[in-house]
């Protein structure tokens, strides 16, 4: 049991075996300390040298040869409270540096494609923006069908509530033949600009472009979205959408 404490407080096997060893035989030179712990004659100064780093070992000279003695037991306690605290620190560091790691992992424009099922599998994934954007982005939507489900309409104009309170942007370009009251509640809100696509253009399919991912959106006859991470394919789709709305122009109520 005592082995296994050690271990687990931070000592290696080696380290352990002359720790224990020291603390039964007193003051030694290596070679008893070599016998008792049963460890290599040519790696016993390596794991002295540890465990006095650590704090767990002292030495003394007597005729010109070193004497070494294991630091009374509280020591390990204190070694594991210093232990905790680089580890606190080490975390405070790694947040410091989180956005840049995160940067890195974004720039290897790493792929995964998910599908997602049913209406609240449509917005557990539509809900990524959440997590993916940055204030005063823009999210790009394109191809929006005229038709929902009530549930899934009152859905989308909360989430624009949420989203004007984050701070992002939003481009959107319906269908011909979706009623323009639908387009003009879209622009109502903050920051929110909605079209028509351009005449002879209409998909079954919704098209949502943010940060690295494309998610396209089919609501009959049955709902599921394909949610594609890849920063060469959002790019590729942006470029289409930003296309479709230089063809398109500004909504006019009538």
């Amino acid at each position: 049991m005592e082995t296994n404490l050690l271990k687990e407080a931070g000592l290696t096997d080696g380290e352990t075996k002359v720790y224990l060893a020291l603390l039964e035989l007193g003051i030694s030179t290596t070679g008893p300390i070599t016998r008792k712990a049963h460890v290599a004659k040519s790696i016993v100064y390596s794991l002295l040298q540890k465990l006095m780093e650590k704090g767990l070992v002292s030495f003394i000279i007597k005729e010109k040869t070193k004497h070494f003695q294991a630091s009374d037991p509280h020591k390990i306690i204190e070694f594991i409270d210093e232990k905790k605290k680089k580890i606190e620190q080490n975390k405070i560091d790694i947040q410091a540096i989180l956005p840049d790691l995160l940067a890195k992992t974004t720039s290897s424009k790493k792929s995964e494609a998910t599908i997602y099922y049913g209406y609240k599998g449509i917005r557990t994934a539509y809900e990524h923006v959440y997590q993916k954007m940055s204030n005063s982005e823009t999210i790009y939507s394109m191809g929006i069908p005229p038709a929902q489900p009530e549930e899934q309409h009152l859905y989308w104009k909360k989430d624009h509530v949420k989203r004007v309170q984050t701070g992002f942007k939003m481009k959107l370009l319906f269908n011909q033949d979706t009623d323009s009251k639908i387009l003009k509640d879209r622009n109502a809100y903050t920051d929110s600009e909605s079209r028509y696509m351009p005449p002879g253009i209409k998909t079954p399919s919704a098209f949502v472009i943010f940060a690295d991912t494309v998610q396209i959106i089919l609501q009959s006859p049955n709902a599921l979205c394909v949610e594609i991470i890849n920063q060469d394919i959002a790019d590729s789709f942006k470029a289409y959408f930003e296309d479709y709305w230089k063809r398109s122009k500004p909504f006019n109520p009538k």
